[in-house]
């Protein structure tokens, strides 16, 4: 990388550059901001921005940050205040030297405010004001409590992180949003710091039109990647190559970073579950296990398949693999909307059925399947996890076991044999509909005559030249 210092000339705003995001309308976020503004009532919420990355790596902006403004820009701050029903964006001064390296960035005025059809568009350096105004009433201060998730987090790691930061003595360091409340609390003294968290994830749990969109992208991408990877899987490859083969499709399709890390785990290492090494070499009889998504607009999805290695399934691994992918589609074909624990149940009826009829020849792969069958006979209220903004998206507390039109989800079942280090695991991106359920990932092959067929066609490997 060099370091230029040539003075470039001033390039006008919205040259080449988008200024503000592509992927959804205005409208959409003054839809979500207003829902923020009936919830606080009378109060304020803030969110703070991501910072510049400290690398040479794209901004990505925080989840929820994003979610309410659609606003990339480092160290922005958004204020919807609940009484006057308007936003305020608080942005940084322009940085002309910013700007002739890597590109003009929204900046306070008009034009910022027509962009992004937030009401007021001020300098940051006036955030300090508006805050002692807020103090000064007393009124309510809603602040997202959970860390940022950017880029590949998700909230189960965020938390995970968060509880080994504090319980490393040689740690313990706070983070960014955590100093920010802190002061925000140390500002306001009179006002109550309220989570803002609980009222936006119950939001993103409903996808409108415009997030349904971009999750059906989303999810053709890792669908096509996958894809390409069955039909350039050979034994000698290493998972790395797989794993290569999707961040091209990716890239290729102008995904703006990773939904997670790549899963592509070949024979045995399939047992851990988010297997990321990459590292082992495909052998001849092995079954590999692909499960990887692409960030398109901040939004990113969950799919994932099991092929072999050389093409064709085993004899062991038909039985295997058979009896798993009907009781997966029994599972599957019982989603719909209403109480999940009522569709897990019918689910549960129909996989008693398919064990009657199913011709095992292999005990271990017959006890598999009963285990597996007799998990679901205890009462559960979902069927995986949800997805939109991360691939283990917001939910928690505010799931209340009941699907309704618009929410989006995985399922995930594995069958094991823990002695052997075998395990068998499909996953498909699930949008739940007025009437039943949309399977988004459902052109990806699962049968087996299926696979096998589309694995006979050249790969992109195929057209490598490799040299060692």
């Amino acid at each position: 990388m060099v370091l230029s210092l040539v003075v470039l000339a001033w390039l006008p705003l919205g040259a080449d550059k988008p200024l503000f995001t592509q992927a959804f309308s205005t409208g959409e976020f003054k839809a979500r901001r207003a829902k923020v503004m009936d919830a606080i009532g009378n109060g304020v919420a803030i969110l703070a921005g991501a910072t510049e990355p400290a690398a040479y790596t794209k901004f990505q902006q925080g989840k929820q940050f994003f979610y309410l403004s659609g606003v990339e820009v480092p160290r922005a701050i958004l204020l919807i205040d609940g009484r006057t029903k308007t936003s305020t964006l608080f942005l940084p001064a322009r940085n002309s030297a910013s700007d002739r390296s890597e590109g003009p960035l929204l900046a306070p005025g008009d034009e910022a405010a027509r962009l992004t059809g937030i009401e007021q568009v001020a300098d940051r350096d006036t955030f300090d004001g508006v805050v002692k105004a807020v103090a000064a009433e007393g009124r309510s201060i809603y602040f997202p409590f959970r860390s940022e998730s950017l880029g590949a987090a998700a909230p189960d790691r965020i938390s995970n992180h968060e509880r080994a930061v504090a319980a490393d003595p040689w740690d313990g360091r706070a983070s960014k949003d955590a100093v920010f409340r802190e002061k925000l609390r140390v500002a306001a003294p009179r006002s109550e710091i309220l989570n803002l968290d609980p009222f936006v994830d119950r939001m993103r749990m409903i996808k409108s039109a415009e997030e349904i969109k971009i999750m059906r992208e989303t999810t053709r991408l890792s669908s096509l990647a996958i894809l390409e990877s069955m039909k350039s899987a050979k034994p000698g490859m290493y998972e790395y190559e797989i794993e290569a083969i999707a961040d091209y499709i990716f890239k290729r399709h102008n995904a703006q970073g990773i939904g997670y890390y790549a899963l592509v785990a070949t024979g045995t290492n399939a047992f851990w579950p988010h297997y990321h090494a990459a590292q082992s070499r495909l052998e001849d009889g092995d079954m590999v296990l692909m499960d990887y998504a692409p960030d398109v607009s901040y939004y990113t999805t969950d799919v994932t398949r099991m092929f072999p290695a050389n093409g064709t399934f085993s004899p062991r691994q038909r039985e295997m693999y058979g009896i798993y992918l009907k009781l997966y589609q029994a599972l599957m074909s019982s989603i719909r909307p209403g109480p999940a624990a009522e569709s897990l149940a019918n689910a549960h009826k129909k996989m008693i059925a398919i064990m009657e009829t199913f011709p095992f020849t292999d005990p271990k792969i017959k006890e598999a399947a009963e285990r597996f069958v007799a998990g679901y006979a205890r009462p559960r209220n979902s069927f995986g996890h949800w997805l939109g903004m991360e691939a283990h998206d917001v939910a928690g507390a505010n799931f209340d076991g009941v699907y309704l039109s618009g929410m989006m989800l995985t399922i995930e079942p594995a069958l094991t044999i823990p002695d052997e280090r075998i395990y068998i695991r499909l996953e498909d991106a699930i949008l739940i509909t007025a009437t039943g359920y949309e399977n988004l990932s459902g052109s990806l092959p699962m049968e087996m005559a299926d696979i096998e067929k589309v694995m006979k066609e050249p790969g992109l490997s195929d057209l490598w030249k490799i040299g060692k």
